[in-house]
């Protein structure tokens, strides 16, 4: 059994030390052959560098590492071209001076690499056209240029707009060189999580062609399952297929359902337990802020539709937290369609439980500033839901909301931001993994949304009472009104158990006050 390359990201050493390498060589010729500069996005950890190092060892024509592979037979060994390879995936820069000084070290890198004897040029840029231009005289062929994470500088300073613009201005001058440079260029390829904005930045490129939404190269990184059960069989054997989509698959990129590679070998490498390994990749503390900053109303994760302009934006200074979480792989698409415009649109969905309970706790955290008891908190929810306890259920709910510190409701400025509490109560009861689905008013002020766990469903409003002293309403206004609009009718018929739940929360309290529940009556027979 080929043994997992986890944490590696050199073809070299995973063809020469009997790693395991899901061939990927087909969609990398497919590429090559269809435009001379590309540009692809995808998350982290879905196998960008990786690609980039294999086809450096492509271009580089060491043909005895691609034995095996689809690709062996059908490429031009005898034609070797020179890499010029900057990996901005390692290291960090916080302004334009020190983005200068990476850069610098970058292109000095490769020059001794490439056995290049010249004297530099001090400014990056002008480095940068010297080093293309070099190494095409010396090796007598044009040069291939790989461009790794180009936008990991700009990610890690989204906190500081200013820093962020220069280290974008910085890197735009670096791509222009591109342009400049295109007579001494055989081949063009860059990766990101971004894409940050092909017209701010690539605008110096000629051409650059977008495939990260091309259903030609859907499967270029990542796992489909047809490599999972033919190239990682013995590491998967006896694995349910249906669970393992559903905690670790779900993302489509307009091809094939395609499955997070570094999740897949850690379960295989973890005794094939199923939980998230998602932020084992990093945590989103400026995606957690960018959401509060914007008052996001957190069930709209079950029903975004959106269209090509906000997946493809990306601005600095006004970041749309879905695009940011749809580049970032906390989002993917569902379906794709055309609108009565006659326009192309998306929608979109969290792609598995891996990704839902790891983004579910940070938003309990960051939303809630609950931490320390969030599973307990989560375990009593699931058995309250579960097993229709309806009594169990507000003394949780009534719990939870009364731990939330004051701070946190300072913080989400509750007067503006009334999807505050439905917010917290999706934060939780989706990290259950219960069935979510949110209807809402445009204002927020009654929100329905219905739960489903096992057996029961519940038909939930949420409503918020501006009285300075509370006293309870009788009757119950929120489950009054769900029963007048017979919200869960379309449940009747179901099979399962169905309860009309009436929440009320003060302003003033800033807590759950009020909670009432009745089921649903059964159809009366037919004499």
């Amino acid at each position: 059994m080929k043994k997992l390359p986890l944490a590696i990201e050199t073809f070299a050493e995973i063809r020469e030390n009997n790693y395991l390498y899901i061939d990927k060589t087909e969609q990398i010729l497919r590429m090559v052959q269809s435009a001379k500069a590309n540009f692809l996005s995808r998350p982290g950890r879905f196998g960008k560098s990786l690609l980039l190092d294999t086809m450096q060892q492509l271009f580089e024509g060491n043909q005895a590492l691609f034995e095996g592979l689809y690709i062996v037979n059908k490429w031009d060994w005898l034609t070797k071209y020179p890499v010029i390879k900057l990996d901005f995936s390692s290291g960090s820069v916080s302004n334009r001076e020190e983005l200068d000084r990476r850069m610098h070290q970058l292109l000095a890198n490769n020059q001794q690499r490439l056995g290049l004897e010249f004297v530099p040029c001090e400014d990056s840029i002008n480095y940068f056209e010297q080093l293309i231009r070099e190494t095409h005289h010396h090796y007598q062929q044009k040069v291939v240029v790989l461009l790794d994470e180009y936008d990991r500088n700009i990610l890690d300073n989204l906190n500081t707009p200013k820093s962020a613009n220069g280290i974008l201005s910085g890197l735009k001058g670096l791509y222009s060189v591109l342009k400049a440079q295109d007579a001494h260029i055989h081949f063009i390829f860059m990766t990101g999580i971004t894409k940050s904005t092909k017209v701010k930045l690539f605008s110096g490129i000629n051409q650059l062609v977008d495939i990260s939404l091309d259903q030609r190269f859907s499967d270029i990184c990542g796992f489909t399952q047809v490599e999972l059960e033919t190239q990682m069989a013995e590491h998967l054997s006896g694995v349910d297929w249906q669970q393992l989509r559903d905690w670790y698959g779900g993302y489509q990129f307009l091809g094939t359902e395609i499955f997070n590679p570094y999740a897949v070998m850690l379960f295989a490498a973890k005794d094939k337990q199923y939980r998230s390994y998602w932020f084992e990749t990093g945590r989103p503390s400026f995606l957690l802020r960018l959401l509060q900053r914007h008052r996001y109303f957190l069930p709209d994760f079950e029903q975004l539709e959106v269209s090509d302009d906000i997946l493809d934006s990306f601005d600095v200074e006004h970041i749309n937290p879905v695009t940011l979480m749809f580049q970032k792989g906390y989002l993917a698409l569902d379906k794709v369609y055309t609108d009565e415009l006659g326009e192309q649109s998306y929608k979109l969905k969290i792609p598995n439980r891996d990704v839902r309970s790891a983004l579910g706790n940070q938003l309990i955290a960051g939303y809630a500033s609950i931490e320390e008891e969030s599973k307990t908190l989560r375990q009593n929810l699931y058995r309250a839901l579960s097993n229709g306890d309806l009594p169990a259920l507000k003394h949780e709910l009534i719990y939870i909301f009364d731990l939330i510190p004051w701070r946190s409701y300072k913080l989400q400025i509750i007067e503006e931001f009334k999807g505050f509490y439905t917010s917290v109560a999706y934060a939780f009861f989706s990290n259950i993994n219960a069935t979510v689905i949110p209807e809402s008013t445009r204002n927020r002020v009654q929100i329905d949304m219905t739960v489903m766990l096992g057996d029961y469903i519940y038909v939930m409003e949420f409503k918020r009472d501006e009285r300075k002293e509370f006293t309870p309403f009788e009757p119950n206004p929120a489950l009054v009104q769900l029963k007048e609009k017979a919200y869960g009718e379309k449940y009747r018929h179901s099979g399962k158990t169905v309860f009309y739940v009436g929440l009320i929360f003060n302003s003033h309290e800033r807590r759950l006050v009020q909670m009432d529940w009745e089921p649903l009556e059964p159809s009366p027979s037919l004499s």
